[in-house]
């Protein structure tokens, strides 16, 4: 029986909180044995943040489930687009890279009253 050789893909989406101003794609990290690549793109008239996964690691859904949660948790994107190219990083190199691409994106957006939210 051959094993499957493709890459495995997954999407997790999650309603934010926090939107961001306008900013260029941002681009954290190198795709090789190990590692992965994270692209933060704007994601126009969303209140979203959306998280598109291709992994050559198969099987490891949940775990992937589980760092995106801890990352939303902790950040509340709103209209973000995150593409990761993954290479068998592990959770705590992914956590690292979401949270280095999240550290690079222009302050929240100013709420109706000019407020900071």
């Amino acid at each position: 029986m051959t094993e499957p050789t493709s890459m495995e893909s997954l999407h997790f989406a999650f309603d934010g909180l926090h939107p961001r101003a306008h900013f260029v794609p941002i681009l954290v990290g190198v795709v090789g044995s190990g590692n992965l690549e994270v692209l933060l793109e704007p994601l126009a008239g969303s209140g979203r943040c959306e998280i598109d996964i291709r992994t050559s690691a198969r099987g490891f859904g949940a775990i992937w489930e589980a760092v995106a949660r801890d990352f939303h948790s902790r950040h509340r994107l709103a209209g973000v687009a995150i593409s990761i190219n993954d290479m068998g990083a592990t959770p705590a190199v992914v956590s690292l890279r979401l949270d280095q691409a999240a550290a690079s994106l222009p302050a929240t957006q100013a709420g109706p009253t000019g407020a900071q939210p």
